[in-house]
């Protein structure tokens, strides 16, 4: 193996056990410094993950000369800002989704991503999985047929009143959180749907107490070949669903879980030959991420998400909070 990547966490948010922890443990790399807004956090966080150290705050452990590589977990209107100052600092930067706030700060991002020369990619994590890959394959094999529509649906029970994703200020609501992966997924199939899709429609309700921030958000798409799709997103919805189900002239394939694919590994493929499921392996969908991540960073392999992948998809989530009737997340003040 090459040398471990040194991996610096923003925060001490609990997705980062299973984000980057866990995965940075599967696969040798290190995890070197921790900060967060309190100290006290921050210290027990290090010594339950076993991160080396605690730095005293955010620009700190940017400025560390061991960290090269930042992982920022933040709330999502602190990822625009912490991630361009990790860039500024010539650090490598894995940032949650979505990148920024909104477009014109994602633009932004790019543009100190490519001054700064690092590698800079957005954890849509659920792409690196098999069961992806496996979406995409079955697609490209023809089996299927020619692509005539896509539904993604990403929903969660609520969290919380009190939970930042419910905050405006803090770039919140439900496309932010949820829905920027049934964009993302939908905006992957472009090679087998003719380009890139357009929004043609969309429409939210507003979570109540919460002025401006979506509870839920129906985006509906069209692509060039023809083909539409169906972009949903809840953040109060009854259960857990996070599936993707293509269907073409000659049958479908749906993944129960495309998100979350070490929950559901299966790919279920309906033509008229009958059904088959198939399952893909319950490894994380994070480690995968981290392992290409690291080849990028090491070795210089192509990535499928860069900077200008996180403007595009940023931009289409603008789009579809306006045609909504919201507007676009403002940046943190």
């Amino acid at each position: 193996m090459s040398e471990p990547l040194r991996i610096g966490v923003l925060g001490a948010a609990r997705i980062s056990g299973a984000s980057l922890i866990g995965p940075a443990r599967a696969t040798g790399h290190r995890v070197v410094a921790v900060a967060a807004r309190d100290r006290s956090r921050a210290e027990a966080y290090a010594a339950e993950h076993g991160v080396e150290r605690v730095a005293g705050s955010y620009a700190e452990l940017i400025a560390d000369p061991e960290v090269e590589v930042v992982y920022n977990p933040l709330a999502n209107g602190l990822h625009g800002p912490w991630n361009l100052a990790a860039l500024a600092a010539g650090k490598h930067v894995l940032s949650e989704k979505p990148s920024a706030s909104n477009a014109e700060e994602a633009a932004e991002v790019r543009e100190a991503a490519a001054k700064a020369g690092t590698v800079f990619m957005e954890a849509f994590h659920y792409l690196f999985h098999p069961v992806t890959r496996r979406l995409h394959e079955v697609l490209a094999s023809g089996e299927i047929g020619e692509l005539r529509h896509v539904e993604a649906m990403v929903a969660i029970e609520a969290p919380p009143d009190t939970d930042p994703r419910w905050s405006l200020p803090l770039a919140g609501g439900a496309v932010m959180d949820l829905g920027c992966y049934s964009l993302h997924a939908l905006r992957m199939l472009a090679p087998w749907a003719g380009g890139a899709p357009r929004l043609v429609s969309a429409r939210g309700r507003q979570r109540a107490g919460a002025p401006g921030v979506d509870e839920w958000l129906d985006a509906d798409l069209a692509f060039p070949g023809g083909a539409t799709g169906s972009a949903r997103c809840h953040m109060a919805y009854d259960g857990l669903e996070m599936s993707c189900r293509i269907i073409g002239s000659r049958g479908e394939v749906l993944a129960p879980n495309f998100v979350l694919p070490h929950r559901d590994d299966r790919v279920v493929v309906r033509t008229g030959d009958g059904e088959r499921t198939e399952r893909l392996g319950t490894r994380s969908s994070y480690t995968y991420q981290l392992e290409v991540f690291a080849d990028r960073v090491r070795g210089g392999a192509p990535l499928p998400l860069d900077a200008d992948d996180a403007v595009t998809t940023m931009t289409l989530i603008d789009a579809a909070y306006r045609a909504a009737g919201f507007e676009p997340r403002p940046r943190v003040s």
